[in-house]
């Protein structure tokens, strides 16, 4: 069985020239395409490093995951499948193997029915060529690297926690033909492939057996890892939901985005809206932006109130957009179009005439956000005020909430 639909798309290939990662990429491709797989029948999870810049190459469903954690990422995938049609493969470096090996055990253990293809270059060839736990002795020797720590054998350790295939190829010849064996195993398969690094390892194809030797292939015959089915209460049963109680005159969608400093009440008064637009009879969604230092810096908010059900959460080209600091407005500004309706702060220096007002002289550090929020909603009238003042009555800081909404009457 073979399928006409390409497995790679059109975009350019990443790599440095002369890198081995393109020859895997096709090599996958090309297993994946004689087997009889469309794009669609496949889940592809990438790792971090060289081997990460795969996603735009593949013309599958593709995941991108953390430093070393793609073999995780790829057993949630296949337990959540669960179909002996569909087929999940996973890519990392050698680096990411070291980072996250215990991942892959644990795959190997389970014996999930998935392929990880590992592709060794030995070394993290994006931070400067570093050696990896897969560098081989003989790698290290070759670069006068003082570290005589014994590599980690990640064939023979998959093989030993119960890996229903695993092997290594160092011949670019047989790539293709050994994945195409690896996909097609029931279980858990590892797929170590040798590629060139030319910036940071050697210039020759034919160099890299002196550095790294093929394994024959190991197999364990073990029944393939499932997962448990079990009927459990949805997480959802409990919680309360919104009736409607006011309405509308929204008659498509709205994107809003608030933004602001940390601390500043961006987030809440975000969610403020969401469920003020929720009692008003719409479909709402709210997420958050904000740096790892949480408690300082830049804090933005997204909501898209909409008439009708809401399929995808991106707001590319918002409708209003809310700024009470020059932090937020530094993360925002760049995202305003010219049917965008804007909100910022007088203190607040802009290149363009946009409608300012002292919503943090009004409002305050924490309700100043609030307080736009409801000037806005007074503004354009897209529901009755009372809806926000309804989400807030059971807060704990009810009136203090309550002063932020009312304080837009002092605009």
């Amino acid at each position: 069985m073979e399928t006409t639909e390409k497995i790679l798309t059109t975009a350019k290939m990443p790599f440095c020239p002369g890198c081995g990662h393109g020859v895997c990429v096709r090599s996958i491709s090309k297993s994946l395409k004689e087997l009889g797989y469309k794009p669609k029948d496949v889940a592809l999870v990438s790792d971090i490093g060289c081997s990460g810049l795969v996603d735009p190459l593949f013309a599958t469903h593709t995941i991108h995951g953390l430093h070393g954690r793609a073999p995780a990422l790829g057993v949630g995938v296949t337990l959540g499948l669960d179909n002996p049609y569909k087929k999940v493969i996973v890519i990392q470096g050698d680096g990411g193997a070291t980072i996250g090996l215990q991942h892959i055990l644990e795959a190997a253990r389970r014996n999930i029915d998935m392929t990880l293809v590992v592709i060794n270059n030995l070394l993290y060839g994006m931070t400067g060529g570093q050696m990896s736990g897969l560098s081989t002795n003989e790698f290290k020797d070759y670069k006068h690297n003082d570290d005589n720590t014994e590599p980690y054998d990640v064939v023979n350790l998959a093989h030993q926690s119960g890996a229903a295939f695993s092997v290594r190829v160092n011949d670019i010849s047989n790539f293709t033909d050994v994945l195409k064996e690896a996909i097609s195993v029931q279980g858990f398969s590892l797929v170590e492939l040798s590629s060139l690094c030319t910036s940071y390892g050697m210039k020759k194809v034919a160099e890299f057996k002196d550095f790294i030797a093929a394994e024959e292939k190991l197999m364990n015959k073990r029944p393939v890892g499932v997962s448990l089915k079990r009927e459990t209460n949805s997480l959802l049963e409990n919680i309360k939901g919104l009736d409607t109680q006011f309405t509308s005159t929204i008659n498509d969608s709205i994107g809003v985005v608030i933004a602001g400093s940390a601390g500043g009440g961006i987030q809440s008064a975000a969610r403020m809206l969401a469920k003020a637009g929720m009692l008003s009879g719409l479909h709402a969604t709210m997420k958050g932006e904000y740096p790892i230092t949480v408690g300082t810096g830049f804090s933005v908010a997204e909501v898209i109130l909409s008439k009708k059900p809401i399929n995808f959460t991106g707001l590319e080209k918002p409708s209003v957009v809310i700024a009470v600091t020059d932090d937020g407005w530094n993360k925002v500004k760049n995202r305003i179009t010219e049917n965008s309706k804007v909100f910022v702060d007088s203190k607040i220096s802009t290149e363009r005439n946009f409608e300012t007002k002292e919503f943090l002289k009004i409002g305050g550090k924490k309700g100043a956000a609030l307080c736009t929020v409801s000037h806005w909603i007074k503004e354009s009238g897209i529901f009755p005020i009372e809806a926000l003042l309804k989400v807030v009555e059971d807060s704990k800081y009810a009136a203090s909430l309550q002063n932020a909404i009312k304080s837009a009457d002092d605009l």
